[in-house]
Formats: C-alpha cells, sequence, structure tokens
C-alpha cells in the first residue's frame, strides 16, 4: 500500500478499540469501522467514495476479537484493490463474510477454548501453591506475546491480503488448540489434588491422576467433552471419600 507508516500505526491502535462500540444491531461494526477509517480516509480522497466504502462496513460484524488486527489489515489490502479495480466488489463483498465467521470459529476455539483456560488454569495452580511469582510473570509473557501476535498478524494481512491466511494454515491452530486442551484436562487433575478435601496417599492420589488423563485421551478419540468427563469423575471420587 501508498499509505505513510503512520497511517498504519493509527489503524493498528484503533483495532484494539474494536468491543468499544459493541451494539446489539451491528455488533463490532463501528469498532471496525473506526479502526479503519484512517486508511480509508487516504485509499479514497473523495467523500463519495470515502462513504460508499465506509457503508461496506455498516452491516453485521463479528469475530473474535484477536483477529481484529489481521482482519483490519486484510480490509486495508483489499480496499485499495478495489480503488485500482483489481478485484470485484461483487467478489469482495461474498468472501468477506466467509473468512469473518471463519476466523471467528477458529478464535472461539484457539483463544477461547484451549490458550485462555491454559493461562486461567495455570495461574491459579501457581495462586494456590503460592507462586505469585510465576502466576505474575506467566500473565506478562502472554500478555507481551498476544500484543506481538497482533502486530505480526496486521502487518501479515496487510502485506498479503487473503493469500495471510495460507499462511495461518501452516500454523495447524486447530489441532494446537486440541493438544492445549488436554493438557487443561491435566491441569484440572492437578489441581484438584491441591484442593482435594481429604489426605490423599501421594502414590495412590498420582497413580489415579495417570488413570484418569489416560481416560481423556480414550474419551477424545470419541469426541466426549474432557470437562464433563472430569468432573463426573471428581464428583464420583468426592462422593467415594465422604460416604465411605
Amino acid at each position: 500500500m501508498n499509505n505513510s507508516a503512520f497511517t498504519f500505526l493509527k489503524c493498528f491502535w484503533r483495532s484494539f478499540f474494536i468491543g468499544a462500540s459493541f451494539n446489539t444491531r451491528g455488533l463490532q461494526n463501528i469498532g471496525l469501522i473506526y479502526a479503519l477509517d484512517p486508511g480509508l480516509k487516504e485509499i479514497y480522497p473523495k467523500k463519495e467514495d470515502l462513504q460508499k466504502a465506509r457503508k461496506r462496513y455498516v452491516k453485521l460484524h463479528n469475530c473474535h476479537p484477536f483477529w481484529t488486527p489481521l482482519l483490519v489489515g486484510i480490509f486495508l489490502f483489499l480496499e485499495q484493490k478495489l480503488a485500482q479495480n483489481i478485484i470485484e466488489k461483487s467478489f469482495y463483498n461474498k468472501v468477506r463474510p466467509t473468512v469473518v465467521y471463519t476466523l471467528s470459529a477458529l478464535g472461539d476455539s484457539f483463544f477461547g477454548g484451549s490458550l485462555l483456560p491454559f493461562w486461567s488454569l495455570l495461574t491459579v495452580l501457581f495462586l494456590v501453591l503460592h507462586w505469585y511469582k510465576a502466576a505474575f510473570f506467566l500473565g506478562l509473557i502472554l500478555f507481551i506475546g498476544l500484543q506481538i501476535f497482533k502486530f505480526y498478524t496486521f502487518f501479515l494481512g496487510l502485506k498479503y491480503g487473503f493469500s495471510a491466511l495460507s499462511i495461518l494454515k501452516k500454523w495447524d491452530l486447530i489441532n494446537l488448540g486440541q493438544y492445549l486442551k488436554i493438557i487443561n484436562s491435566g491441569l484440572i487433575l492437578v489441581l484438584l489434588v491441591f484442593i482435594w478435601p481429604f489426605n490423599l496417599n501421594f502414590w495412590t492420589t498420582y497413580f489415579v491422576i495417570f488413570l484418569l488423563f489416560i481416560s481423556v485421551l480414550i474419551f477424545k478419540k470419541y469426541l466426549w467433552f474432557r470437562e464433563i468427563v472430569i468432573f463426573m469423575i471428581y464428583m464420583c471420587l468426592l462422593a467415594f471419600y465422604y460416604f465411605k
């Protein structure tokens, strides 16, 4: 793109406020337009063309916020192609919602269903063990890593447009999220050891944990919800110790 670096940074910074104007009609649409607006103003100097470009994003928009910088970068890339008549508006209007909703599902699964629970479980475990510094630095490292991820994906979308999705595909986030969920199941089991209300034999306890973790792997093959299985086993063991 021919836009200035300052405009890029301004769009990137504004992408952090995607949910600031969340509404029941368009969800994140106002926040998206707010993030895109500096770039759109440079791409479309004429007010009439600018207004048409803005209207493309007034409709419903909803995606995981961690993907917003990537989408803002992709949209700015494609808006320049639209301004140069390199791609058709009809094609763009059809493909854009598919990309948004695909990333939304991926974000909910990987970030919301795997990475964030991993952070929360590990943080709670550290706090239970009174490892306060470890909990703090874990949060700090993941926070910094998230900002680097957002910055990188923003310029990835800005440079390659939809082609950036091919690079994301190589990261295999879906399978990575599955492995994180298995690790989360193990963290739940370890956490249960430290908050268990009765006295536990060391070797017996970790043998039970091992069996439970193996059961999680087995249930994964048959697409059971691991958290439900663990909760059921936990309640059965709790009832056994309470009523014996």
